[in-house]
């Protein structure tokens, strides 16, 4: 699968990551599959409800999911992936969250160094839950529709 983001998008995830550093930003990305491209569409911004580690966990409680899902699917959406910043730690998936991840969705993930927004990569859980793979972002004009 790729997962194809509009340039405001990644812009979006930098902004989000800068704007709460030094704790990590969390959202969810909405879009649809057209064959093996996930095409993100929206952005649902959530806060961090992380109330220890919040600068190296972040945690999106269910009520918050919920009704950003249903926002989604309102607009004939469905959450093809959750984005998420790492303060001053390379965009790649640590073991927290290897164990909260769910299989199948996009986990894009954004370095912010010292409050600037850097690298960002998405990865995949493995149905076996054993580990990710990394899976290409491309950036495309869309139309963009924001919350």
């Amino acid at each position: 699968m790729t997962l194809v983001l509009d340039p405001r998008h990644a812009a979006a995830i930098q902004r989000h990551g800068e704007a709460d550093y030094p704790a990590e930003a969390c959202g969810l990305i909405g879009g649809s599959v057209e064959g093996d491209r996930k095409i993100a569409f929206q952005l649902v911004p959530l806060a961090n409800r992380r109330t220890d580690s919040a600068r190296n966990r972040y945690l999106i409680d269910p009520d918050s999911f919920r009704r950003a899902q249903q926002r989604l699917e309102r607009d004939g959406l469905e959450v093809i992936g959750v984005y998420h910043s790492h303060p001053d730690h390379p965009p790649e998936p640590s073991a927290f969250d290897r164990e909260h991840a769910w299989p199948w969705l996009s986990y894009v993930i954004v370095r912010v160094e010292r409050g600037r927004a850097g690298e960002m990569k998405s990865w995949v859980l493995g149905d076996d839950r054993g580990g990710f793979g990394a899976e290409s972002i491309i950036t495309e004009e869309r139309k963009v529709v924001w919350q």
